[in-house]
């Protein structure tokens, strides 16, 4: 589920500007397209449009993805710009199978927002996303001339998700899977909610585009997009007000999707229904998983769903590929730079050309007999490729950040044994932002910008080392490990881990933007908790105020080098606006909370002693 306010048609659409520096041949010299009605098992009909090779000398294999965002353009004579994952693949000859999922534009039925997996089916009206990819599965080889009988899937963002959702129960036929960017848990760590706390600002911005259709089957209308009336999102969402005033100001009660977001704060059963790592057992299909370390929407879903197939003893090949790109921007981006971070290599084209290819014609066209590793991760900081036989490397050791007096950090317990805290003033009338830039949508590269400005605010405490004596690895999750305490009864809490460049570190050359690197403040990862979660997702429970609790959670992975002369910092604040909705503070039922609610709170972070806050990492030896 693609959510930022203006890059999610960009993003689903990305396979279709893929290679975007070769161009492809005149399509209708080589391909027929063909639209068809596949009838399920339940007698819903989905529509699906087929690029078929013209060159009958040999057969090809089927590339499928199933999308909610149109396959258009729609008319046997409008054809897409571009098919497949990338240029290579029409080079190569494949048959391009795009499919309206159940429920969306010319596909009959209801479409169910992030369809729970029907465990036990009882009968042929007993259907989900995949029965309806085996039915479509089942179909295409029956039914289209030339084809080898080999089928692969593939999708970013809404379609990653159905891409994984093929690997249940698959049809025999489906020789290899590649989800992108998929969501594994949509109610935690992917789109919605991030251990409790609602993400604000994508959701609101998705959803008003994405509603629901008609009864019946319909070609995308023309709309005008929702009118913020300013640039500055952050002004947009504080004048908003409280969660409750969306419906009202945008969206009425008539898009359900959003409603149902928010009548399920807690991670109940609503959502525990829609993860799909649950169901990710005794798969038979070799498997590519993608993401980017710096993708803001569906980063925990891709290493959700890693982590359960690895677990569950995954038979065939399984590679997990993490580059340093935003969401989606593998897909069609020469990937050698983001925000202000420069890679100085073409990752993108780099995971086209000798990763994603080859696992297609291996398995679908025998050709290749590379090796894949387990994980094919990108190094930031190093700015390089590596290559893994587990992930996390075995190779680690897990050591700990402390927070010391006087804004310090270490990698060694501190030596006094007393416990202290600092504090600070959270207040929801004047959240900290995000970033410091004003622009309309939330950035898909926020990830990359400069937290300086953060540092310098009251409201946020900052931890950091010496300079680096030489160089530090981090390779796999980072999890906090809060000692906390305030004098409200609900509070989040964010922990973000920097990357603190040296003062006379060069700016880029050239740079139009004037970027100063010189003191740079680089985030590798960041993360919310709503506090109230903090003994169960499920059962809230309220903060004594005043009396400290420990909170525990880990955030995504990583794989970054501090390098030689750098710092290591760790800030940690109680708001993240608009990325975040804003806590009141107060023990309630937040997406009916009212402008009243929302107080001011003292946040206490205790340090030292036994319990003391700390950062937990794995380093890589």
């Amino acid at each position: 589920m693609a959510l930022w306010v203006l890059c999610w048609t960009p993003a689903a659409d990305a396979q279709n500007r893929a290679g975007s520096t070769n161009l492809p041949p005149d399509l209708r010299l080589h391909y027929t397209k063909q639209d068809y009605r596949i009838p399920m098992r339940d007698g819903v009909k989905l529509f699906t449009t087929v690029y078929a090779p013209k060159d009958g000398s040999r057969p090809h294999p089927i590339l499928l993805e199933r999308t909610p965002y149109s396959v258009s353009p729609y008319g046997s004579n409008n054809f897409r710009p571009r098919l497949g994952p990338a240029d290579s693949f029409v080079r190569e000859g494949f048959i391009f199978a795009y499919q309206d999922v159940r429920g969306r534009y010319l596909s009959e039925g209801e479409f169910i927002d992030e369809a729970p997996h029907k465990t036990h089916l009882v009968g042929p009206a007993d259907v989900d996303p995949g029965t309806d990819t085996y039915d479509t599965i089942d179909w295409l080889v029956k039914n289209m001339t030339n084809n080898n009988g080999r089928v692969g899937m593939w999708g970013v963002s809404y379609p990653g998700f159905y891409a994984a959702y093929g690997l249940i129960n698959s049809h025999p036929a489906l020789k290899a899977d590649s989800p992108q960017a998929p969501m594994g848990d949509v109610g935690n760590g992917d789109d919605v909610y991030h251990n409790g706390a609602f993400f604000l600002a994508a959701n609101f911005g998705f959803f008003t585009d994405f509603w629901p259709r008609g009864p019946k089957p319909e070609e995308p209308k023309s709309s005008p997009h929702f009118d913020f009336g300013t640039e500055d999102e952050y002004d947009f969402y504080l004048r908003m007000g409280p969660l409750a005033n969306a419906e009202d100001l945008c969206f009425k009660h008539r898009n359900v999707y959003w409603s149902d977001m928010l009548k399920h704060p807690n991670y109940d059963e609503f959502w525990a229904s829609r993860a799909l790592s649950q169901h990710m057992r005794h798969l038979t299909v070799p498997v590519l998983l993608v993401g980017g370390w710096f993708d803001a929407e569906d980063l925990g879903g891709t290493l959700k769903l890693f982590r359960a197939m690895d677990a569950n003893g995954h038979a065939p090949a399984l590679t997990l590929v993490m580059g340093p790109w935003s969401h989606g921007e593998w897909a069609g981006e020469k990937g050698d730079k983001l925000g202000n971070l420069n890679f100085e290599f073409k990752t993108g084209e780099y995971f086209r050309e000798k990763i994603e290819f080859p696992f297609f014609m291996q398995a679908l066209k025998g050709e290749g007999h590379a090796k894949f590793p387990k994980a094919w991760l990108f190094e930031t900081g190093k700015n390089q490729w590596r290559q893994f036989d587990a992930w996390p490397p075995t190779n680690t050791l897990r050591r700990s950040l402390y927070l010391q007096a006087g804004g310090k950090l270490s990698l060694s317990p501190p030596a006094h044994a007393a416990e202290e805290f600092d504090e600070y003033v959270s207040d929801p009338a004047k959240p900290v932002p995000v970033t410091s830039e004003i622009g309309e949508g939330m950035p898909g590269d926020y990830m990359t910008y400069d937290q300086r400005f953060a540092s310098r605010r009251t409201d946020v405490l900052t931890y950091q080392t010496e300079p680096l004596p030489h160089n530090v690895t981090i390779a796999g999750p980072v999890t906090p490990v809060l000692r906390v305490s305030t004098s409200g009864t609900d509070s989040d809490f964010v922990v973000k881990l920097i990357d603190v460049y040296p003062n006379d570190a060069p700016d880029p050359d050239p740079n139009p933007q004037n970027i100063h690197f010189g003191g740079y403040q680089q985030m590798v990862r960041g993360e919310p908790f709503r506090g109230k979660f903090r003994q169960s997702m499920s059962h809230p429970e309220p903060f004594v105020p005043g009396q400290p609790a420990k909170i525990e959670f880990a955030m995504p992975d990583v794989l970054h080098t501090f390098q030689t002369g750098h710092r290591i910092m760790v800030q940690i604040q109680s708001s993240w606006f608009p990325l975040v909705d804003r806590n009141p503070q107060q023990f309630e039922d937040i997406p009916a909370a009212k402008a009243s609610d929302f107080h001011q709170a003292i946040e206490r972070i205790y340090r030292g002693g036994a319990g003391g806050t700390k950062i937990d990492v794995l380093v890589l030896e």
